[in-house]
């Protein structure tokens, strides 16, 4: 070899020597840069693992000839999942990188994955390479934060749509009604009113109720009147004198009745009665005469109008205003409505008889899907049932048919704000959370705050979640998650008002975030009950600390 070729072989060799130099010394420094990540314990929010990474390069670390490429990796059990590397260069590197001067430089990068099952036991690691021109250096690999909590995956995403009321009730008040007429400016009970039909209905009612054991008498009124065309003193009195005449004929009329003293009332003028007889009347001018009565609050002017109406309209005077000279007779009664073992026996045995309320009811109470299905069909083919089309298609969300119930409440005639609701839960099932988020604020109701929160939760606000289920009809189960990860850990404890595992596991989580070793281990072996729970336990950070 000539002396030239040996000057360049060695010139050539010490350029090598010096790249691998410094590649090797920003490798070995990389255990002294600082290095944070926010959170320091990951975690998993709306199906993402998001983490804010910064790090510190100190003066004189960067080469200025050098790139740096930094990987994040999430290791977990069962595999690895890895971002595109982010890039560094020195000042003199003649590319697109951000550039981190020989002075040195902060920067900070967010990194986000995708969640996959397995990542609830995991850490982040960042991993370099040096690249000093075709030379390649790998760093050690840097832990920078272990996770990831997946407590937020909690949350009920099934949405919540309650039945609509049926309107079935245990107790149905109930009354009987009978009256005795007086003739005008009188007092006088005639005898024939004694034995007026209505008077007679009213005792076969007062007999219904003695022979039916569903029936119980629960009080009696006698209301008096007068009509309301003379002095308001004088009907006064006058109401007051037919109450005193109207109870001594009360006692000839329930004689041999199981029937209590009546509460005598005295009403003086009856102009809502009035009111009521003119509406229901063939009067052809009914709406301009109650129209023009209405005008006058003044009792004395509506008494003139009313007199001075009756002479052009007859059937004011012979028809509406004698009816007003009265005295009601009242029975208030209470009906017991058929038990549920009962109205399922009838189910069986004689729905026909069934009315809507009723079919409503007993498909509620149904545990089969079919039996439900049949009797919710039955109230609408008989009673064109709104609420029985609605109380369906949620039973067919309840029973996790979502195709079933997208069909039954397209069905349904009423879109209020339940309605609003039902398309919210049905897009959160496929989800589409935009959609979902606009129908539960637009439908405002006490299930709609519960969904909100819940989509809240997804997106990792926990403050405003744990706002709206507290004022939400959610599971005290959601109301208590939506607390803890808002770090209310006490309204928390207070929500949680049911004793299964799923609660146990939650108050786990609390005890384990207050660092009370006792009651998570005491709640975990309630929560342990269910295999899945104590499975998830086995590997969730939440209890990292208490292995």
């Amino acid at each position: 070899m000539n002396t030239v070729c040996k000057i360049i072989t060695v010139a050539l060799l010490g350029i090598a020597a010096a790249s691998c130099s410094n590649a090797n010394k920003m490798a070995q420094k990389a255990d002294g840069l600082q290095i944070q990540c926010d959170p320091a314990v990951l975690e998993v929010i709306g199906g993402k693992i998001k983490a804010k990474v910064t790090v510190s390069y100190p003066e004189s670390y960067f080469n200025p000839k050098a790139i740096l490429e930094v990987v994040p990796v999430i290791v977990y059990d069962g595999g690895e999942s890895a971002l595109k590397p982010f890039c560094y260069q020195g000042e003199k590197v003649k590319d697109n990188f951000k550039v981190i001067p020989s002075t040195g430089a902060t920067v900070s990068e967010t990194a986000v994955f995708d969640f996959v099952p397995g990542m609830e036991k995991c850490y982040l690691e960042l991993r370099g390479t040096v690249v000093f021109g075709k030379k390649r250096m790998n760093m050690p690999a840097r832990k920078v934060a272990d996770g990831a909590r997946t407590t937020c995956m909690l949350v009920n995403t099934d949405g919540v749509v309650s039945l609509k009321d049926d309107g079935y009730q245990e107790i149905i008040k109930q009354t009987a009604e009978g009256q005795i007429l007086y003739n005008i400016n009188s007092s006088e009970v005639r005898g024939s009113q004694l034995s007026s039909k209505s008077i007679k209905a009213f005792q076969e009612a007062l007999t219904e109720i003695q022979k039916d054991g569903r029936k119980t008498l629960t009080g009696t009124e006698i209301v008096a009147y007068a009509s309301p065309d003379g002095g308001q003193k004088l009907n006064d009195k006058l109401s007051d004198q037919r109450g005193s005449t109207a109870e001594k004929a009360w006692n000839k009329v329930t004689k041999g009745y199981d029937a209590a003293a009546p509460e005598v009332k005295s009403i003086g003028q009856d102009w809502e009665g009035f009111k009521e007889l003119v509406a229901k009347s063939n009067i052809e001018d009914k709406d301009l005469i109650l129209r023009v009565l209405s005008m006058y609050s003044d009792p004395a002017v509506r008494e003139s109008e009313i007199k001075n109406m009756a002479e052009i309209y007859k059937s004011l005077k012979g028809d509406v205003l004698p009816e007003l000279r009265r005295a009601r007779f009242i029975a208030n009664v209470e009906y017991k409505n058929f038990s549920d073992e009962e109205l399922m026996d009838m189910v069986q045995s004689n729905i026909d008889v069934l009315d809507e309320t009723a079919l409503l009811h007993a498909a509620g109470l149904a545990k089969d899907m079919g039996q439900k299905e049949q009797l919710y069909r039955k109230a609408i083919d008989n009673f064109d049932s709104d609420v029985a089309r609605f109380n369906l298609a949620a039973s067919y969300l309840a029973a996790g048919e979502d195709a079933k119930a997208e069909a039954a409440f397209k069905a349904v005639k009423n879109m209020d704000a339940d309605m609003v609701n039902a398309l919210g839960v049905l897009a959160l099932r496929k989800g589409d959370l935009k959609t979902a988020e606009k129908n539960f604020r637009a439908a405002g109701t006490p299930d709609a705050m519960a969904n909100m929160g819940a989509v809240d939760i997804l997106g990792g606000n926990y403050a405003k979640a744990a706002q709206e289920m507290a004022a939400s009809g959610a599971r005290c189960k959601d109301k208590a998650l939506a607390y803890i990860l808002a770090g209310q850990y006490d309204e928390a404890e207070k929500a949680l008002k049911c004793d299964d595992p799923e609660s146990a596991y939650l108050r786990a989580i609390i005890a384990a975030r207050r660092g009370d070793e006792k009651a998570v281990k005491e709640n975990l072996a309630k929560a342990g009950k269910d295999p899945d729970l104590a499975k998830k336990a086995a590997r969730d950070i939440e209890f990292v600390n208490y292995r």
